[in-house]
């Protein structure tokens, strides 16, 4: 998973790429596929603003959070891209019927 964090008025520290880097192993724990992510942090008066998009086989997943604190932003940014990564691996399970197939049944059920 390639990670790249880009900040908006705003220098990214080690203790911030550190907790958005802690925060972002959930979700390669969830979903091993992830290609890359591309998360934008950003200063605008009060707010305080995380963005992210996720690269993933055959979808990008992109969301994005604001509050006061940059940490809680985080939080809630991570929590936003984890329901869509579940949501996603939902999508891509098998959705085919492995016994009630008719490929997969004996000829002799067949001919019966």
């Amino acid at each position: 998973m390639n990670l790249q964090l880009t900040g908006h008025h705003l220098e990214i520290t080690p203790a911030l790429r550190e907790y958005v880097q802690n925060k972002l192993t959930r979700i390669s724990n969830h979903f091993d596929h992830v290609i890359d992510i591309k998360v934008t942090m950003s200063v605008e008066k009060l707010a305080q603003k995380v963005e992210a998009t996720l690269h993933v086989p055959g979808n990008d997943l992109h969301a994005a959070c604001a509050d006061e604190n940059m940490y809680s932003a985080i939080d809630m940014l991570t929590d936003k891209l984890d329901r869509q990564v579940l949501k996603h691996k939902e999508k891509q399970g098998d959705h085919h019927k492995t016994n009630g197939a008719v490929k997969h049944q004996n000829v002799d059920q067949l001919l019966n």
